[in-house]
């Protein structure tokens, strides 16, 4: 499987520049109410990809839980391979920045990852750490562009990948459950669609966050037009706008 997926890769042209918008809608119960707003743009610069995305809370879920996020990245063009990752956040009173710097040692894979955490104004937490894996290795951000290469027209229902996802604070062992064509409607057009879910497991296989599911166009553009997770309380549902 790891080489029909670096085949997919080598074979594909590349990703056009694009941004992609989505709103962030809470359900819970009867509630279902855009609580935000996220952006995710892609630019190629000479031998890389550029990243970014860009997230925010609605105002009047701010009054509840304000969320502004910004990540940052760049990845070859050839094998799309990342090279350095930023995650700055502010959620509730926290504010963070992570950063990972990749580097290739044959069929190693190392991170160079710092944390910094920032509470009411007072620096809680400042941490570097050096992670390793083999094998396919992105961050929160390539991850999105990752997993739109991966051919899933090939796998039967049931068929899975793994690959390590590297941050500012651990490693992680992410897995992609396919589960087969779908049809879905969102905002108003129906769009025939992959369906996989993102498993999230730490040392020992315990899992690290619940289940993501994303469903993703089964045409040349492999768009990303919806993804959940669960929450504490409720849900979130990510659906594309444009």
């Amino acid at each position: 499987m790891l080489a029909v997926c670096a085949a997919a890769f080598a074979a594909r042209p590349g990703f056009a520049d694009e941004c992609v918008r989505y709103k962030v809608l809470y359900k819970w119960g009867l509630i279902n109410k855009q609580a935000g707003r996220a952006t995710i743009c892609i630019r190629s610069k000479g031998d890389r990809y550029q990243m970014s995305l860009v997230a925010r809370s609605e105002p009047w879920a701010d009054r509840f839980y304000t969320v502004r996020d910004t990540l940052v990245g760049e990845a070859t063009h050839d094998g799309f391979k990342p090279l350095i990752y930023q995650k700055m956040s502010h959620e509730g009173n926290d504010d963070k920045h992570d950063v990972v710097r990749f580097e290739y040692r044959g069929e190693t894979v190392v991170g160079h990852c710092s944390r910094r955490v920032v509470k009411k104004g007072e620096l809680r937490v400042d941490q570097k750490q050096v992670l390793e894996s083999v094998g396919p290795t992105v961050d929160m951000l390539s991850s999105y562009y990752y997993m739109r290469s991966l051919p899933f027209e090939t796998w039967m229902p049931g068929s899975r990948f793994h690959l390590t996802i590297f941050s500012g604070k651990r490693k992680k062992k992410l897995t992609f459950r396919y589960h087969g064509l779908e049809d879905v409607k969102v905002g108003g057009r129906d769009y025939r669609c992959h369906h996989i879910t993102f498993i999230f497991t730490g040392d020992g296989g315990k899992k690290t966050s619940d289940d993501m599911d994303a469903w993703i166009t089964a045409d040349s553009r492999r768009l990303p037009v919806q993804l959940e997770g669960k929450l504490a309380v409720g849900k979130v549902r990510c659906e594309i706008t444009d």
